[in-house]
């Protein structure tokens, strides 16, 4: 998973995103072996490079880990038909505290991170929003040349061409969000996105809100 020129590099692109794409190290391969069925909560919920985005009660007896690809389908496809009715269920009812952490597949899904970083620097409630339009949007921009559409969604978030610029020349950023993916590789042996820890048992695949219910349900119970 190495990003390359060919991969993001367009005509179209500018210099500050180019070099953000192109400086950063090659993304190490996956580990092929049986993801563990569960990961104590103290090493799972460790800081790390970035702070965790988060939404809901701090202080829920379940928390919920999400590790998605902006790129990745099946995400997609969780967000728009199985998130709503988890958040107005379990999130927005302060039962449960979701966290969303970035565990890009490839260099484009890091970019589109980067942008909801920058939109949520200083309101988390943009980053999710970003994160939200970027995932119903998916087919628009994740194509062959992704930065016309990425740009216009990320100027209907606020930015203009030169913030856009600058959040994807980050490469502090950068870096972090490939530490959380890796420390995810390395210590969780996340393989596939999405992939959820509920209060640190991990069960991969995009989850329908019934298997999520009682996965919750028996947690609220002990």
């Amino acid at each position: 998973m190495r990003i390359t020129r060919r991969e993001f590099c367009q005509r179209s692109a500018t210099l500050a995103l180019a070099t953000a794409l192109l400086t950063t190290t090659a993304l190490p391969p996956f580990v092929t072996q049986a993801m563990a069925d569960s990961v104590p909560e103290i090493e799972l919920m460790k800081p790390d490079a970035l702070p965790d985005m988060s939404m809901g009660n701090d202080k829920a007896s379940v928390t919920v880990i999400e590790y998605a690809s902006m790129t990745c389908p099946h995400c997609a496809h969780f967000q728009e038909t199985t998130f709503p009715e988890l958040k107005k269920r379990y999130i927005d009812t302060g039962k449960v505290r979701y966290i969303f952490r970035e565990f890009p597949l490839d260099a484009l899904a890091a970019a589109a991170f980067m942008l909801a970083r920058c939109a949520g620097e200083k309101d988390s409630s943009r980053y999710f929003a970003l994160i939200d339009t970027m995932f119903r949007q998916q087919r628009t921009w994740a194509i062959e040349r992704p930065i016309p559409p990425m740009m216009a969604i990320a100027k209907q978030a606020g930015f203009s061409e030169q913030s856009f610029n600058a959040c994807l020349a980050n490469q502090k950023m950068l870096d972090g969000i490939e530490s959380i993916r890796q420390r995810a590789v390395d210590k969780f042996r996340v393989q596939s996105t999405p992939t959820f820890f509920i209060n640190g048992t991990a069960y991969p695949g995009a989850l329908e809100i019934d298997e999520f219910s009682k996965l919750i349900d028996a947690q609220l119970k002990t």
